[in-house]
């Protein structure tokens, strides 16, 4: 009796093991998702958030849950998980760094890439002014971020490369198609 028990135990330590192994999750499941052209010229590819609170609080989040996946192109198709509350309200983009010190947050001088989409968290739906990035910022310093404009509560999605409009800004509670190029 002693023998099968033990035999039993032997054979419920895998089991227990294989249960508590935990599933990479797909970039596509992630709340924003895209692919990084030119990533294969990085050696450690990274995503952070990054971006300015209202009223000019900096933020660099390289800590988000992310994944990433070669694709046949040789691009990285990647996804990253939004905090459910930023540090505080602003204008916030996912940028692609190569992390070559690998302290997992993008670092001044760390080659980095974005594109013209910008994250716009409210608190309360409602206008927004239009708002400046700072000048200290490296990878936006100066620049108008965003027109004035409407938004919703949560998470919304501003293509700078799109007329402003009732389709853009939109709601994004999940966002697809966020490419980024090197």
């Amino acid at each position: 009796m002693k023998r099968l028990f033990s035999g039993l135990a032997l054979l419920a330590l895998p089991l227990a093991l294989a249960a508590c192994a935990r599933t990479a999750t797909p970039p596509e499941d992630r709340d924003l998702s895209g692919t990084l052209a030119g990533a294969s010229a990085w050696s450690a590819p990274r995503f952070a958030l990054v971006g300015t609170g209202i009223p000019n609080i900096f933020t660099n989040r390289g800590n988000l849950s992310q994944s990433t996946a070669a694709t046949a192109a040789g691009a990285l198709s990647f996804g990253v998980d939004l905090p459910t509350l930023p540090d505080v309200a602003g204008v916030y983009q996912i940028v692609a760094y190569d992390d070559t010190d690998g302290s997992g947050t993008y670092t001044i001088g760390e080659p980095f890439a974005r594109n013209r989409q910008w994250l716009i968290f409210s608190p309360a739906g409602g206008d927004l002014p239009a708002v400046s990035l700072p000048e200290q910022l490296p990878w936006a310093g100066g620049e108008e971020a965003l027109p004035a404009m409407t938004v919703a509560r949560g998470w919304n999605l501003y293509d700078r490369s799109q007329p402003l409009g009732t389709a853009n800004p939109h709601a994004a509670a999940k966002v697809t198609g966020y490419d980024i190029s090197r």
